[in-house]
């Protein structure tokens, strides 16, 4: 792998800014996954920049891009961890995430490189962590407050409700949102051996799912916040996921966890 720092030892930092950041007593690490993502990675990571939270490092893992992905995450201020080849959206964030906890970073906050997350709302999702101890926090496009839009395709509108029906059955708990990577979480999870992030099939969608059904399952606080989605034109590429093979995916998590075929 290869990787491209901003300057000051990698951290990402407005003007002005010393030393190591600090959102309510926890260091934040902001983790984004790309592929051919060169129109719009600049400005996922300028809308982090200058948003509410001043996270310590913002890591772009640039998952075998053909284009200037990885160069543009990096001038932009971004660290850039290059894989060379395509892995998969899963083994790409799970990269990022050992990379943020190697580096002592208390909380990951997982943001699309497609820019349809708002870093506004990254408060949302790190104030239920660090002001009542939670583990884990999903925005929720689909409880009151939240909302999506732009050039969202009817079936994915169908399969984002119907993932999380399924899954509430699994898991016990009434769920809105399974499937929206935007979300926050304490990197301490990763020290828990029973979460096996490192299994080579999640390494395309199915690892957010797990690392999911994992925190409600094994007892870890959970819950979910509003949040906003807006997709693209779809002339500029909305979603890398191809549409039977990548929900199958997100779902396959759902029912080998759920009926005992994998830990």
């Amino acid at each position: 792998m290869r990787r491209a720092s901003a300057a000051g030892g990698g951290r990402a930092e407005l003007p002005g800014s010393e030393g190591t950041t600090v959102y309510k007593g926890k260091t934040i690490a902001a983790l984004i996954a790309a592929h051919n993502e060169e129109a719009k990675i600049g400005r996922v990571v300028e809308r982090i920049l200058h948003g509410p939270v001043d996270v310590d490092e913002i890591v772009v893992v640039d998952d075998g891009s053909t284009d200037a992905t990885a160069r543009v995450a990096a001038g932009k201020g971004a660290t850039v961890i290059s894989t060379g080849v395509r892995r998969g959206v899963g083994a790409a964030f799970r990269t990022a995430m050992h990379h943020a906890r190697d580096r002592g970073m208390d909380v990951a906050v997982i943001l699309a490189g497609n820019n349809k997350d708002d870093p506004n709302e990254i408060p949302r999702l790190l104030d239920p962590i660090c002001d009542e101890d939670y583990d884990l926090v999903m925005g929720s496009r689909f409880l009151a407050g939240g909302r999506y839009g732009g050039d969202m395709p009817l079936y994915r509108k169908w399969a984002t409700r119907f993932h999380p029906w399924v899954m509430s059955r699994f898991v016990g708990k009434r769920l809105t949102e399974s499937t929206n990577g935007f979300r926050a979480f304490k990197l301490s999870l990763l020290d828990d051996p029973r979460i096996r992030l490192d299994q080579r099939w999640l390494d395309t969608y199915g690892l957010e799912v797990y690392l999911l059904w994992k925190a409600i399952k094994l007892g870890y606080r959970h819950t979910e916040v509003p949040c906003t989605k807006i997709y693209p034109p779809r002339r500029l590429g909305y979603t890398k996921m191809k549409p039977i093979i990548g929900w199958w995916d997100i779902l396959r998590p759902v029912f080998l966890l759920g009926f005992g075929l994998r830990r």
